[in-house]
């Protein structure tokens, strides 16, 4: 089942186990049950401490349960944990034997203090870059409390529960039978939600805190790039976040970061994180900031009541997907309204979708989804597609891709419980029509996440971009800005870190001019 390259590497991670770990495996005749059988023979060819049983209860078939007899605590995989799902097999490995958890241990002590039982199942695609993060804070959760447990489930797989359950997103996380999260969801945020008292002590912890000499909003590649280069100067720097990455977590392949080839979304983000935690800084991720104020000293108030004090700020919240703003797309949004095809395309498997949008993320989504769906058909507002040529002459070589020009999409149709189609008008005749279709993918460009600071006197642009000077400075005395977030007029990731470490010096000049004697 696995290669030579991926033994040798599986066998270095295994050496780490310090306790017994058993996989006990439901199978068939399936080809996937046999593929799941060898890769179980595998692991257990490479460590003394793991062993493996078939068992014949009731449960999921072909599915894995990775377990811990010292301590009683499991987890599962439904289907094949490959692809992006392998590194939380081998993390799920790691913990139920034994080897130390890389967590704060406030949050570890949070988790064994749950009471149970809390039983998560959690249905991904294995393309899907958002899922493993979901997966493994699910997975240690399970191998910390005996009274929870966590089972991952290849939707592509067990189709037949993906359409009983309505799934039409992943990850799609279910607690004790019910819907409990569509999306991305941080570790802490699972807590805020299963521990109701998670958000009050995080608010006193955090109110008591020390004003900053610099506080980063943000934690995508600007925020993490302006936290490094004032965390080098040696002052006083916090970043606080709603999660770490932002929206390179959810990038599938990133070929143009100069000096390295190729990568992925959540590889890098993982990457800068390691790195900003190797300085002295203090991150307050799962917080949203929803005011900013002028006084003594810039303050943020953020969404739990807590408020944070600091000399200067640089403003890094980026972007996130724009919507279409028509009638039924909210409604619809997790139930056929996609934004990611990576992640939600392989749930559509042999049915009709759409793709709104014309650009290069657009015929993008298209030529990877006719791969997997019966047909796409892309609806692009303008009187021509925008995407590189390359792409367009891919595109219209694909027998299963129709695009049509001129297509105002007016209101996406359902029954209630998922997508059934959408309206559109034809902006050069005027003429009405209507697609059926199980899935519809937005792929329109960004928005800035600033309509917190309407009110606050920085300068925005009518598209809410934050005005800045070359030196990242806004219009407010101490606050600077980097990334998607601001008029920048190229929105790259080499980009956002390149303005994030000129904020963060412009911060430092300001501090060092402002702080010197008359």
């Amino acid at each position: 089942m696995l290669d030579n390259n991926l033994k040798d590497q599986l066998k270095t991670y295994l050496a780490n186990l310090k306790r017994p770990v058993e996989l006990v495996l439901a199978t068939d005749d399936s080809e996937k049950s046999q593929q799941l059988l060898a890769l179980a023979r595998d692991i257990e060819e490479l460590s003394d401490l793991v062993s493996y049983r078939l068992t014949t209860e009731p449960q999921r078939v072909p599915s894995m349960q990775v377990s811990s007899p010292d301590t009683g605590t499991s987890m599962a995989f439904a289907g094949l944990p490959m692809g992006h799902e392998f590194t939380s097999l081998v993390l799920a490995l790691l913990h139920s034997g034994g080897h130390p958890i890389k967590q704060e241990q406030s949050i570890l002590e949070q988790i064994k203090a749950l009471p149970g039982p809390l039983h998560f199942e959690t249905y991904v695609s294995l393309s899907c870059q958002t899922c493993p993060g979901v997966v493994q804070a699910l997975n240690l959760m399970a191998a910390v409390n005996p009274q929870v447990s966590h089972v991952m489930i290849d939707g592509a797989l067990f189709q037949d529960e993906v359409s009983q359950r309505n799934v039409m997103a992943v990850p799609s996380v279910f607690l004790n039978g019910e819907s409990f999260s569509q999306g991305a969801i941080t570790l802490e945020k699972i807590l805020a939600k299963v521990d109701t008292n998670a958000a009050a002590r995080q608010a006193d912890a955090l109110k008591d805190k020390a004003a900053f000499d610099l506080l980063v909003v943000g934690a995508g590649p600007a925020g993490a790039s302006a936290a490094i280069y004032a965390a080098r100067k040696g002052i006083r720097t916090g970043v606080v976040a709603d999660r770490f990455g932002g929206q390179v977590a959810d990038t599938v392949g990133i070929e143009n970061f100069i000096s390295v080839k190729k990568t992925e979304g959540p590889k890098l983000v993982a990457s800068l994180e390691e790195h900003v935690r190797d300085y002295d800084v203090d991150i307050m991720a799962n917080q949203r900031v929803v005011n900013l104020r002028e006084g003594d000293m810039l303050e943020i108030t953020l969404e739990n009541g807590a408020v944070l004090k600091s000399k200067s700020l640089v403003l890094a919240t980026g972007a996130r997907w724009r919507e279409m703003n028509v009638p039924g797309e909210r409604e619809y949004r997790g139930k056929g309204v996609a934004y990611c095809p990576h992640c939600d395309g392989p749930l559509f498997k042999g049915k009709k979708v759409a793709v709104i949008g014309g650009g290069n993320s657009g015929i993008e989504a298209a030529i990877d989804l006719a791969n997997i769906v019966e047909h796409v058909t892309v609806l692009e507002f303008d009187s021509k597609l925008r995407a590189d040529e390359v792409l367009v002459r891919k595109a219209r070589s694909m027998a299963n891709i129709d695009i049509i020009l001129n297509a105002q999409t007016t209101a996406v149709n359902g029954d209630g419980q998922r997508v059934q189609g959408l309206s559109y008008k034809d902006r050069v005749s005027g003429e009405d029509n209507q697609l059926e279709l199980a899935g519809i993918f937005v792929q329109i460009g960004l928005v800035p996440n600033t309509e917190w600071l309407k009110d606050s006197g920085v300068e925005l642009t009518a598209r809410g971009e934050i005005v800045t000077a070359s030196n990242g400075e806004t219009s407010v005395k101490g606050v600077f800005a980097a990334g998607d977030a601001t008029t920048a007029p190229f929105k790259q990731i080499i980009i956002a870190m390149g303005s994030g470490a000129t904020a963060s010096l412009g911060a430092f000049d300001y501090l060092m001019r402002s702080s010197a004697p008359a």
